[in-house]
């Protein structure tokens, strides 16, 4: 019996396999150890993670640091994901994970609800499912790892953008795509921020670059020729913030519109060392990708079930705790400029 079933899970295993190359999508199988792909367990810490898209150098720093992480642990990390950061991209590659019977499935959510019937129908198979950078409904996942606190984010924004414009005039958002659950967060506080606390300082449009390069640059371009008074550009997305920021190098609005937002120090730094760029902020998506590993990790083993109060280890990063709605948070964000950018590489 025991035959039959590796057998049968060897057979499922070649077959989404097969799925995942005819889907065009990635697989890293980087750390050894936790062989085990025949059901969900204790012992099975082969951990998926699976990004809004490929191709995307915040993604790629996320899961090199959730490399790290599974290389100390002795589990086996893969990634997995579709080209374009569409709403429903991410559930065949679920049900593929679903499939194969891996022990985790570490998720940034590109919409909310799309995904929330295959991520059920994930756990029901018993594999943990933990999201990260992008929540779906709290019912779909057992833990959300959060970057910073929604308002922390949305605030560092406001803050960076109307001290660069000298707290009044015309800003715009370039955002990555209308359905993207944290990106949409932060811009309802940052409104809820400006109205309260900047009364000089307008929003005129919030448009998307649907976390695409070309289409984020040609977005920038437009708002700039639609409202001619622009200010200031908020972009809290690491592709359009680094898209902005090569069109304004080149343009006539270098040094004359300013840009903040998120992004990485490796994208960003040429354009604080040329000036087009004052400052920007971000947390650091590697540890994001580290504690998200160590939290399925301890999902897994049954260290923690994600009941508030939970606690658990994460390497270097120390002691954790889940709070309410099942969401563990990094920290906070932290401002690069100048100064500091340096001291930094991803």
């Amino acid at each position: 019996m025991f035959q039959k079933k590796t057998r049968a899970g060897a057979l499922v295993a070649l077959t989404a396999a097969a799925a995942l190359v005819l889907t065009g999508c990635a697989v890293d199988s980087g750390s050894g150890g936790g062989e085990s792909t025949d059901g969900a367990g204790s012992d099975n810490l082969s951990i998926t993670f699976l990004p809004k898209n490929l191709g995307n150098p915040y993604f790629d720093t996320s899961s090199a640091g959730a490399k790290e992480a599974i290389g100390e642990f002795d589990g086996t990390f893969a990634e997995v994901g579709p080209a374009e950061a569409t709403p429903d991209a991410q559930v065949s590659y679920i049900n593929t994970l679903t499939q194969q019977g891996v022990g985790a499935i570490a998720v940034s959510a590109n919409d909310p609800e799309a995904i929330c019937d295959a991520l059920n129908e994930a756990r029901d198979a018993g594999i943990k499912v933990v999201t990260f950078d992008s929540d779906t409904n709290p019912d779909c996942r057992d833990l959300f790892i959060n970057q910073a606190t929604a308002e922390g984010i949305a605030k560092v924004q406001v803050d960076e953008i109307t001290k660069q414009i000298g707290d009044e005039g015309e800003i715009a958002i370039l955002s990555a795509s209308a359905n993207a659950t944290n990106q949409n967060a932060w811009i309802d506080l940052m409104k809820a921020e400006l109205e309260a606390n900047h009364p000089n300082v307008k929003l005129v449009d919030v448009v998307y670059g649907d976390d695409d390069d070309q289409t984020s640059f040609d977005k920038t371009a437009a708002l700039l020729q639609t409202h001619p008074n622009l200010k200031g550009i908020v972009s809290p997305t690491t592709v359009g913030i680094a898209a902005a920021a090569r069109y304004l190098s080149t343009s006539e609005y270098k040094g004359k519109v300013a840009l903040t937002g998120l992004g990485t120090p490796n994208q960003m730094r040429e354009y604080v060392e040329d000036g087009t760029v004052t400052s920007f902020a971000l947390w650091n998506p590697a540890d994001l990708g580290y504690l998200a590993a160590f939290a399925s990790k301890a999902l897994i083993e049954g260290d923690i079930t994600g009941e508030v109060g939970d606690s658990f280890e994460a390497g270097k990063l120390g002691e954790y705790e889940v709070g309410e709605d099942g969401v563990v948070l990094l920290g906070d964000p932290y401002v690069f400029d100048a100064e500091n950018i340096g001291d930094f590489d991803f």
